[in-house]
């Protein structure tokens, strides 16, 4: 795939949630999220929600819009199967990027392609893994390969620096070398921006 990330850097954000993550199942998730207004349980279903997305939008390709279907967890789910969610719809992600064309588009706000969903995949499972961490009272970084892939194909114009902390900078989640706190960002997903 184009752009620097595939599929594979999705399956090592996702090994690297679970690192981070499983031995606080037991934690009180209903603490917010780090900077998001957000409980830490509603963080991580988001991260499935958006996984699942993302996957139904490489498979289906449309054009001009999401599919309109969206991921339900129960909300009796605990910690453990909220993150047992995350890993099946990161694995349905895996599954439909491994198996596009490169030259694959579909819609999200504008034509993208399956390296940016595949970066858009990594960015949410990584920078909600720090939310949720935060949260929780866990110091943890995201690993600087799949952080440095984000930032290239999703942040071209990003500073130079460690790419975890210039990645957590670009998307308002802290300061880096004097500069301030994003108050607003976007990423660069669409091939049209």
């Amino acid at each position: 795939m184009g752009g620097g990330v595939d599929f594979r850097d999705v399956e090592l954000a996702l090994s690297a949630m679970r690192e981070a993550l499983n031995p606080y199942v037991e934690a009180d998730w209903s603490v917010r999220a780090g900077p998001l207004e957000w409980d830490c349980r509603a963080t991580a279903a988001h991260v499935a929600h958006d996984l699942l997305a993302y996957a139904g939008q490489v498979a289906a390709r449309p054009a001009d819009a999401y599919l309109p279907f969206d991921l339900v967890v129960h909300p009796e789910a605990e910690p453990r199967e909220v993150l047992g969610v995350v890993a099946a719809s990161g694995s349905l992600l895996v599954g439909a990027l491994s198996a596009a064309d490169p030259q694959v588009r579909a819609w999200h706000w504008g034509p993208c392609d399956p390296a940016g969903f595949a970066a858009m995949g990594v960015a949410e499972v990584l920078l909600h893994t720090h939310d949720i961490a935060e949260g929780l009272g866990v110091p943890w970084l995201p690993p600087a390969r799949p952080c440095a892939a984000v930032l290239q194909r999703l942040f071209p114009e990003a500073p130079s620096g460690d790419p975890a902390r210039v990645l957590l900078w670009c998307t308002g989640r802290g300061e880096l070398g004097g500069r301030p706190r994003l108050t607003s960002w976007r990423w660069r997903s669409a091939l049209s921006d």
